[in-house]
């Protein structure tokens, strides 16, 4: 017989099954008069069945403790009712308590009796409140929902990566504890403050200014409702923290909408829990979520990669030409050759350097604040340096060129059509070997991972292949010509230095504080002591991942 509905109502009919319940013998035996289906923030729902021609038997299941608290007798093992008394209420609580410590969920089940002439009518059945008190208990049970095994390594590396992961459930707050611990979200060994693992109704009944006190510290929210689950993404977006939340179902879709950036579950999601996010995980498994950051970093961080690369060969040809232009009223580099500048620099570099995979030393590095520049610190130290010795090498070889590559002056100028090709080649081996250098702006090992990018060696190779082309056969065109093979070496050697340059200067420490904010106007002192706060809370992690 195959089983269906939610997971644990599969769970529970599974197990029902194994006992040797006949369900469809069960099920001919009454008919449903109304259902109240599961409502998240009663953690309960429940069916009236009608059994016979007077009277309706009124069945609810729910969170353990809550359906325990509607109950006043229960059935015993003899199959007798029997009040519940004071003692066997704390035996119950502690037994649901116990469970949820080994990270059960406990679900209760219960019932009572109803006379079938107090049920509304049809016409007036749907806002029909089904009576849920002076219960009988019938079972108390704990189930078990194993976390999958990559999740423990997926948290590591989201903590690892400085992502904060924060649990919200509407299970009991032991149970919730007890699977923070199986998943890694908290630790044996860390001291757990009040306010590391709260319920949802503490923190709903907090004032704004508890709540902004108390968020950074929350790892745990249990028996939360979806109102309290949005509520703390509020409450974190306040803070200034970029926030990602995971969820599958209707009552999620707030939470997600909210988000910075919402991820829901693509097998068991609703459809709008997935309208209402940015992101889909196909597969339903948090690892998907580590590979979501790890690939936004990787975007995020070639878009830099590019950035840098365009800013070296925007400032060294703009600054060569002008120069050169203002000195001797004369240009080195030709239209055409700024065109096939401009085309490695756009298409080819944009590709090299974009299609970079993610690698592991991303998820080593912490989150980028909601605020911070694109171009950073590392950046401008990295695009200065070598703009400095590319225009310095080609102003040199400019205005004395001549000299130091021994050409001869004659009526023709072909001598200054040698030099200004010169100068056209190792401008472009600058530009070749300082995508190199792009590559990795912060690490001074330039070659990690060279070999994963085939796309980016063939990319380097075509540009090399048409720079010879250009230079030995396209003279008429790019204003070149051949050159012999010493010069070719010298253009080599010229773009070659960058690499040493670049390792170099990578030794170099660059300030905190960013390279515009010493050019910005002073700001009085309220205003600094209204920064400084900011900066504060700023250097606090930036981004927070909910898992339900």
């Amino acid at each position: 017989m195959e089983v269906t509905g939610s997971p644990t109502e599969k769970a529970i009919l599974s197990w029902a099954l194994k006992l040797g319940m006949n369900f469809d013998h069960e099920r001919s035996k009454s008919s449903i008069v109304h259902v109240f289906t599961f409502n998240s923030e009663k953690k309960r729902g429940g069916v009236a069945l009608k059994k016979s021609e007077t009277e309706v038997y009124i069945h609810w299941k729910g969170a353990a403790e809550i359906i325990l608290d509607r109950c006043n007798t229960w059935i015993n093992s003899a199959g007798l009712i029997q009040e519940i008394s004071p003692d066997e209420a704390d035996m119950f609580r502690k037994n649901i308590e116990g469970m949820a410590a080994a990270a059960l969920r406990c679900v209760a089940f219960a019932y009572r009796k109803y006379d079938l002439d107090s049920v509304s009518d049809e016409e007036q059945r749907h806002s029909w409140e089904i009576p849920e008190e002076h219960l009988t208990l019938l079972a108390i049970v704990g189930m078990k929902d194993p976390c999958r095994p990559d999740v423990r390594d997926a948290v590591k590396m989201c903590q690892r990566a400085g992502v904060k992961v924060c649990m919200v459930t509407g299970d009991n707050i032991y149970t919730a504890k007890a699977i923070a611990l199986e998943c890694g979200i908290l630790q044996v060994d860390q001291p757990i403050e009040k306010s590391t693992i709260i319920e949802g109704r503490i923190f709903r009944t907090c004032s704004e200014q508890e709540r902004l006190k108390i968020v950074d510290k929350i790892c745990v929210m249990g028996r939360s409702s979806p109102t309290d689950k949005l509520l703390l993404v509020q409450t974190l977006k306040k803070q200034d923290h970029v926030v990602a939340v995971t969820g599958d179902g209707t009552n999620d879709a707030p939470a997600l909408k909210e988000a910075d950036i919402g991820l829901s579950m693509g097998i068991q999601g609703t459809e709008v829990a997935k309208e209402s996010s940015d992101i889909i995980i196909l597969d339903d498994r948090f690892a998907s979520v580590v590979k979501v950051v790890r690939w936004g970093r990787s975007v995020y961080a070639n878009i830099q990669k590019f950035l840098q690369f365009q800013l070296t060969v925007n400032v060294a040809a703009l600054v060569i030409n002008f120069v050169s232009a203002v000195s001797s009223g004369d240009v080195p580099l030709t239209a055409v050759q700024l065109l096939w500048v401009n085309l490695i620099m756009d298409t080819l570099g944009a590709l090299a350097l974009a299609t970079e995979p993610p690698t592991d030393h991303l998820m080593h590095q912490p989150p980028v604040r909601r605020r911070e520049p694109l171009i950073t610190n590392i950046m401008w130290r990295n695009v200065m340096t070598q703009a400095l010795y590319q225009v310095t090498v080609l102003l040199i070889l400019t205005f004395k060129g001549s000299d130091i590559l021994k050409l001869k002056p004659d009526n023709t100028g072909h001598s200054d059509t040698v030099r200004n090709t010169v100068i056209f080649n190792a401008f472009v081996f600058c530009q070749i070997f300082n995508e190199f250098n792009s590559r990795k702006p912060d690490e001074k090992n330039i070659f990690r991972g060279l070999f994963q990018n085939h796309l980016f060696i063939g990319i380097i190779l075509i540009t090399l292949v048409l720079q010879v082309l250009i230079v030995e056969f396209a003279g008429k065109i790019a204003s070149t010509t051949p050159l012999d093979w010493k010069k070719w070496i010298v253009c080599i050697v010229i773009g070659f230095i960058s690499w040493p340059l670049a390792a170099i200067v990578k030794f170099i420490p660059v300030p905190k504080k960013h390279f515009f904010d010493y050019f910005s106007r002073k700001k009085s002192s309220s205003e600094h002591r209204s920064i400084s706060r900011r900066s504060v809370e700023l250097r606090r992690q930036q981004s927070h991942l909910e898992i339900l």
